[in-house]
């Protein structure tokens, strides 16, 4: 921006320059000879001045060229360190939520296998309690059959003597 500010004051000069000589020229009241060595005066003067702000301009350019590359070095250097902290960041926390993650794996396997042994040792108990239950009520169908036997034998028995 500071280039191009430069360059419009410059043209401005040239220009400003050429229409005061131009003016100086239709109103001067001298003569010919005077007038012309009054304008090369002038443009010698306007010539040297912008040969010095040619100078000046170069060297301020030199100048904020040389900052401008130093400081997009070192924001080019901030930006480079940001994204390795970024990077490094997400490596640990990666790294954190994958060991989390079979941690959690892990405890979920383990209660799953607790449970399973619960479940399968509550099955046996059952089973075993149902087998007993299923026994002692064979036992007590056997004992009661034996009974009804006995006393169909008797009834049989007395039917028979009658």
């Amino acid at each position: 921006m500071e280039e191009s500010n430069s360059k419009d004051f410059f043209l401005g000069a040239l220009i400003g320059g050429f229409v005061g000589a131009t003016l100086a020229l239709v109103f001067a009241p001298k003569s010919g000879r005077e007038l012309r060595q009054d304008l090369n005066t002038g443009t010698r003067v306007a010539l040297d001045k912008a040969d010095e702000w040619k100078d000046v301009v170069q060297v301020k350019s030199s100048e904020y060229s040389e900052i401008a590359k130093t400081k997009g070095t070192e924001w080019k250097d901030k930006g480079t360190e940001l994204t390795k902290q970024a990077v490094d960041s997400t490596a640990k926390l990666t790294k954190e939520v994958s060991e989390k993650t079979k941690d959690l794996a892990k405890d979920v396997t383990e209660k799953t296998k607790e449970f399973s042994k619960d479940v399968v040792d509550r099955a046996k108990r059952e089973a075993k309690e149902v087998a007993e239950q299923a026994k002692n009520d064979a036992e007590d169908v056997i004992e009661q059959a034996g009974d009804e036997a006995e006393e169909l034998f008797e009834k049989a028995a007395e039917a028979k003597e009658n």
